[in-house]
């Protein structure tokens, strides 16, 4: 492919929802249906809000449709070939690639160790590190000294939680497993193979990390690039010059993306990335999602000004507390406030939301999202409330 040297801004929606996974292919017949979107992904969320379904499970949702979950889960925490860090936030990454944050492990016991080394709490971690290795995994609950310890600020964390969170980011403890939303801890060696215990030199992984990005991406500034792994911007713009030396990184402009100023934006993109002729996908997505984790690139790609308001106070939110960008033919066309009554089988829609310059079908798409999800959760029905600017009927079958 002869790779453009101007992108229009809706052959740069397209080509960052193609690279996103946004794709209904035989693939999704296979075993797995979700190894598309993991590997178009690279990191996945993770998220304790449980009110429509976990953050995690939506990704491959948005792009594939219904699928079991609990295979998922599977995957995720029973197979090996995943791992949980801080790689965006806390999320999935493939175990081969946990190497690549071998730096920010550093980073975090040079920024931390010493307090933690200079206090009591490093009798706590000591301790910690004791009882797994004596104990092989386990929760928090069973490696506290107390019932109940003192409780701090911190998330009402106590001494323990606090210790082995400290060792899980210093690369000594992951996650081996969850109950509910509670994390099983164990040391590294324990778990995971030797290869993912090696350290890869600071330049070289994120380099690493700025390729997959991009790849993740595919036409995207340098503020994108960074935000997706959460590298410093000065760090991001150093591998973004390799990269580009390398030609695995293309220049491109993309009408109406502008800078301080008003200059053109610098954009790039992935040698590999692809422009659809076309390419117009419906989907709900999580708020978690990379198409609108950077709000700054949601606004810049679909003119879609997005806030989370679940840590909003009730009286000064806008749209509602779990809000749902809804997709409608490759734009964000609205929002969707959502909530599983698993007792009553229905998916409540406390609130329903579009934009200005949805498309016409936007009611149509809306509920027919609604009704798959509802499926797919094992509700058998769709109620809404009539809150909102979206008018959807008030009772949807999903059966």
């Amino acid at each position: 492919m002869t790779t453009p040297e101007s992108l229009t801004p809706a052959e740069a929606r397209r080509v960052a929802l193609a690279a996103q996974g946004f794709r209904r292919t035989p693939k999704l017949r296979l075993r797995r249906p979700f190894d598309p979107a993991l590997e178009r992904l690279h990191v996945l969320q993770i998220d304790s809000v449980n009110v429509f379904a976990r953050s995690h499970y939506l990704p491959v949702f948005s792009r594939h449709g219904g699928y079991d979950t609990t295979a998922l889960d599977r995957l995720l925490w029973g197979s090996g070939e995943y791992t949980e860090y801080w790689a965006h936030e806390a999320a999935f990454i493939p175990v081969r690639d946990r190497p690549l944050f071998s730096w920010r492990m550093r980073d975090f016991r040079e920024r931390r160790g010493a307090d933690w080394r200079a206090t009591a709490q490093s009798r706590t971690v000591s301790r910690v590190r004791e009882r797994l290795a004596a104990e092989g995994p386990s929760f928090v609950r069973e490696l506290e000294e107390e019932a109940r310890e003192s409780r701090g600020p911190w998330w009402d964390w106590g001494e323990t939680k606090r210790a082995v969170e400290y060792l899980f980011a210093i690369g000594e403890v992951v996650s081996a497993g969850r109950e509910g939303f509670q994390r099983r801890y164990a040391l590294a060696e324990q778990v995971l193979p030797e290869a993912a215990l090696r350290e890869v030199s600071r330049a070289e992984a994120q380099r690493a990390l700025i390729e997959r990005a991009a790849r993740s991406l595919g036409v995207a500034t340098l503020a994108d690039l960074a935000d997706y792994h959460r590298l410093k911007t000065s760090e991001a713009r150093t591998a973004v010059r390799a990269l580009s030396e390398e030609g695995i990184l293309v220049p491109v402009r993309v009408a109406g993306w502008t800078g301080p100023g008003g200059r053109p934006e610098p954009a790039w993109l992935h040698r590999d990335a692809r422009v659809p002729a076309r390419l117009s996908p419906d989907a709900l997505l999580t708020p978690f999602d990379p198409v609108v984790w950077f709000r700054p690139r949601a606004e810049r790609l679909f003119d879609f000004h997005y806030r989370i308001e679940i840590y909003t106070p009730k009286e000064q939110r806008r749209y509602g507390y779990y809000c749902l960008p809804l997709m409608v033919g490759g734009r964000l066309a609205g929002r969707l406030d959502l909530k599983a009554d698993r007792r009553g089988k229905q998916l409540l829609v406390q609130a329903a939301w579009r934009e200005d310059k949805a498309p016409s079908r936007t009611v149509e798409a809306a509920a027919t999202l609604l009704a798959e999800a509802a499926r797919w959760q094992g509700l058998h029905s769709v109620t809404v409330s009539g809150a909102g600017n979206l008018p959807l009927p008030r009772r949807i079958d999903a059966s």
